[in-house]
C-alpha cells in the first residue's frame, strides 16, 4: 500500500504541469484543467491500490484527466443544449501558429501565460507555483507567508483575470521576449528555490522534480533568448546549486551545510558547464555588459563551487561580489547572506552588529534566526544562541533543517 501510494505521489509531482499544460492548450481553461489533473490523481488514489500501479502512470493519469474534463464540458453544455467544447477535446486541433523559432512546449506556453506582466508578481508566482509546479495551495502559502485562504483567493484571481482579459497561451512574438522574460525568470527563481529547500509538511526536504522543471524551462528561455545575460545567469545559478543537491542531506534526513558537504560527490559536469556560463557573463561584463543580479549570484556560487576544500573559499571576493549585488537587490536577505561572508573575513562579532541592525525587517525568516544563533554560538553567548535557534526551528518549514537546527542547538548543552 506505502509503494502504491508513493507511486501516485511521484505520478503527480512528474505529471502535474504537463497534463494541466495540454488540457489548457486543448480547451483553454485553466480552471477545467487544474481540476481535471485533480480529479484524475483522486481517482489513482482510489483505484491503484486495487488495480495495481498501471504501466505508464503519467499516460494513465493523462487519459484520466481528458475523460474527465469532457465529462465536466458535456455536463455544462447539456445544460446550455452546446456540445462543442467536448468535441474540441476529442478533436485535439491544432494549436494556433506561435511566432517563428518559437519552441513547442505546452508547458513553456502554460508558464508564459501565468507570467503574464497583467498579473501581479505575487500573482504570476503563486499561479505558476500551482499550474507548472504543481504545489499545493498550503504549501505556496507556507512559501509565501501568507494564510491559505489569502494565497487560494490570490490564484483564483489571476485565473478569473486571463480569462477576462483574454490573455493569450503562446510564447509570446520575439520582439515582445525581452520585457517579459524578467518576470518568467523571476518565478523560475522561486520555482528552484521550493525545490531546493522544499517548504511543504510531508513533502521530501529537496524536492528533484521542481528543480528539474526549473532547470528545463529555464534552459528553454536561454535557447529563446541566447544573448540574455541574466537568462544565462540564472541558468548557471540553478546547475551550480543543483550539483549539490545529492550532498545536501545526510543518510538520516538532516541539512548538510555547505561546509560539511562531500565536495567529491558533487556533480563535476554540471559545475563544469555553470563554470563555463559564468565565465561566459565575466567575459560580456569585461566589454562593458554590466552583469544583473543572477549573474551575480551565479558568480558567488562558482567561487563556492570552485574551491576544493572549504577553507580554501575565496570569502574576499564572496564580500566583494555581495558589494556588487546590494545596489541592484537592497533586499535584507542579501545583506543577510553578506553578513556571513563578514563573518569569515571580521568575525562574528562584526557580522552580528550586521545581522541585529535586519531585526525589524527579518523577524519572521528563520535564516536569520539561525544565522544569529551560529554566529551566537561562536562567541560563546549559549543561551541567547539557544534562544536564537529555538525560533529557527518554529519558523522553519523544511524537515531537513529542522534536523540540522535542533542538533546544533542540543549541541550546546
Amino acid at each position: 500500500m506505502a509503494d502504491v501510494r508513493a507511486a501516485v505521489t511521484r505520478a503527480h509531482h512528474e505529471e502535474w504541469a504537463r497534463i494541466v499544460a495540454t488540457l489548457t492548450r486543448r480547451c483553454g481553461d485553466l480552471d477545467l484543467a487544474e481540476e481535471a489533473a485533480a480529479e484524475a490523481s483522486a481517482t489513482a488514489v482510489e483505484r491503484w491500490p486495487a488495480e495495481g500501479v498501471p504501466p505508464n502512470p503519467g499516460a494513465w493519469l493523462t487519459t484520466t484527466a481528458h475523460r474527465k474534463a469532457i465529462d465536466r464540458i458535456r455536463r455544462e453544455n447539456k445544460r446550455d443544449g452546446k456540445h462543442q467544447e467536448a468535441q474540441t477535446l476529442w478533436d485535439d486541433p491544432a494549436v494556433p501558429a506561435e511566432p517563428p523559432g518559437a519552441i513547442e512546449d505546452d508547458r513553456l506556453r502554460l508558464l508564459f501565460t501565468c507570467c503574464h506582466p497583467a498579473l501581479a508578481m505575487p500573482a504570476r508566482v503563486a499561479l505558476t507555483l500551482r499550474m507548472v509546479g504543481g504545489l499545493t495551495v498550503p504549501e505556496i502559502a507556507r512559501a509565501f507567508l501568507v494564510t491559505e485562504t489569502t494565497l487560494g483567493q490570490r490564484i483564483t484571481r489571476a485565473k478569473a483575470k486571463i480569462k477576462a482579459a483574454r490573455i493569450p497561451y503562446r510564447i509570446p512574438a520575439a520582439e515582445d521576449l525581452p520585457a517579459r522574460v524578467t518576470g518568467v525568470l523571476a518565478v523560475l527563481y522561486l520555482v528552484f528555490n521550493e525545490g531546493y529547500l522544499a517548504t511543504g509538511p510531508g513533502t521530501d526536504p529537496v524536492r528533484r522534480d521542481l528543480t528539474a522543471e526549473a532547470i528545463r524551462l529555464t534552459r528553454l528561455i536561454r535557447t529563446l533568448l541566447p544573448e540574455d545575460g541574466e537568462a544565462a545567469g540564472l541558468l548557471a545559478l540553478m546547475l551550480l546549486a543543483e550539483a549539490r543537491r545529492t550532498t545536501r542531506v545526510s543518510a538520516s534526513g538532516e541539512l548538510v551545510t555547505l561546509d560539511e558537504q562531500d565536495r567529491g560527490s558533487w556533480d563535476t559536469t554540471l559545475i563544469a558547464e555553470g563554470h563555463r556560463l559564468v565565465r561566459e557573463r565575466l567575459t560580456a561584463a569585461a566589454a562593458g555588459i554590466a552583469p544583473g543580479r543572477y549573474q551575480i549570484l551565479a558568480a558567488i556560487n562558482a567561487v563556492h563551487t570552485s574551491a576544493r576544500d572549504a577553507r580554501d573559499t575565496d570569502w574576499a571576493q564572496i564580500l566583494a561580489l555581495y558589494d556588487q549585488l546590494l545596489p541592484l537587490d537592497p533586499s535584507p536577505v542579501v545583506a543577510l547572506n553578506r553578513a556571513i561572508a563578514v563573518a569569515e573575513l571580521d568575525g562574528p562579532e562584526v557580522a552580528l552588529a550586521s545581522v541585529d541592525r535586519l531585526a525589524d525587517r527579518l523577524a519572521g525568516y528563520h535564516a536569520y534566526h539561525a544565522t544569529r544563533a551560529d554566529l551566537l554560538r561562536r562567541l560563546g553567548r549559549s543561551q541567547e544562541s539557544r534562544a536564537a535557534y529555538d525560533r529557527a526551528i518554529d519558523l522553519a518549514g523544511n524537515t531537513a533543517e529542522i534536523a540540522y537546527l535542533t542538533r546544533r542547538r542540543d549541541q550546546l548543552g
